[in-house]
C-alpha cells in the first residue's frame, strides 16, 4: 500500500497538527525522554514542575536527586534523571545550539544519540524529527498497532516500519511530523488496542474490517 494513501486519508480528518508540543527545541528532547512508558499527561505535569526553569544549563547544575524529584510524575524518574543529564552532557558538545548539530548529518547524530544511555531509537529519532528538524521517521507503539490492521505485509518491527516511510516518501520533516502527529490522533480515537472502527478515517483500507461486528483481527509477522 502506497503511505501517500493512508496519509492523504488521515489529512482529510486532521490537516495540520502543527507538533510537537514544546516551547523550545531544547524541552522537546526533555519531553522525548519523559514520555517513555508513560502518559503525555504525565510528561505535562513533570515539566510544569519546572516552571520557568527548564534549560540545559538548569539541569547540568542541578543534583540528580532534586531532578528526579522535578520529574517524579512522569514516572522511573530516577532513570530518566540520569539519562536527561546525559543527554544534556551531549549536546554542550555543540553548546546547546541547533545550528551547530545540524552542521552534522543526520545519521551521525543519530548515531551519537544512540550511544547515549536511556536514548532508544524511538527517542533518537523523535529528537532528530522534533528537536532538530532532521527528516527521520519515527516509529511508536501507535504506528505498530496501525501497521497491524492496514494490508501492509512486512515485519513489524522499528526498522522494518520506518523504513517502509523513509524509502517510499520524499524526506521532508513536515511530512514526517504531521504524519507521525495524525497516526497517534487517530490511534487514540479509533486505532488502539482495543480498536473503535465506528467513522475511522482509514476504516475503508483496514484489514479488520467491520470488527465491531466480530471479523478476526489480522496477525503481521514480528520478526
Amino acid at each position: 500500500m502506497d503511505p501517500q494513501k493512508i496519509y492523504d486519508l488521515l489529512y482529510a480528518r486532521y490537516g495540520d497538527l502543527n507538533w510537537w508540543p514544546a516551547s523550545s527545541p531544547y524541552e522537546v528532547m526533555v519531553g522525548a525522554v519523559l514520555t517513555q512508558n508513560t502518559a503525555w499527561s504525565n510528561v505535562e505535569k513533570a515539566i510544569a514542575n519546572f516552571s520557568e526553569r527548564l534549560s540545559p544549563e538548569f539541569i547540568m547544575d542541578i543534583s540528580d536527586a532534586k531532578l528526579a524529584d522535578i520529574i517524579r510524575p512522569s514516572g522511573f524518574f530516577n532513570q530518566k534523571a540520569v539519562y536527561l543529564k546525559e543527554l544534556t552532557r551531549w549536546y554542550a558538545h555543540y553548546s546547546f545550539s541547533v545550528e551547530n548539530v545540524r552542521l552534522h548529518t543526520m545519521e551521525h547524530i543519530r548515531k551519537e544519540l544512540l550511544s547515549l544511555k536511556g536514548i532508544g531509537k524511538e527517542t533518537a529519532d523523535a529528537i532528530l524529527l522534533y528537536a532538530f528538524g532532521y527528516p527521520s521517521f519515527v516509529v511508536d507503539a501507535y504506528t505498530k498497532w496501525l501497521f497491524e490492521r492496514l494490508p501492509i505485509d512486512i515485519p513489524l518491527n522499528y526498522d522494518s516500519i520506518k523504513a517502509y516511510f523513509e524509502l517510499k516518501l520524499p524526506p521532508s520533516t513536515y511530512l514526517y511530523n504531521n504524519y507521525h502527529a495524525m497516526i497517534v490522533i487517530n490511534a487514540k480515537a479509533h486505532c488502539s488496542k482495543n480498536p473503535k472502527c465506528e467513522n475511522c478515517p482509514l476504516a475503508g483500507i483496514c484489514r479488520r474490517g467491520n470488527c465491531e461486528r466480530g471479523n478476526a483481527p489480522f496477525h503481521a509477522t514480528t520478526k
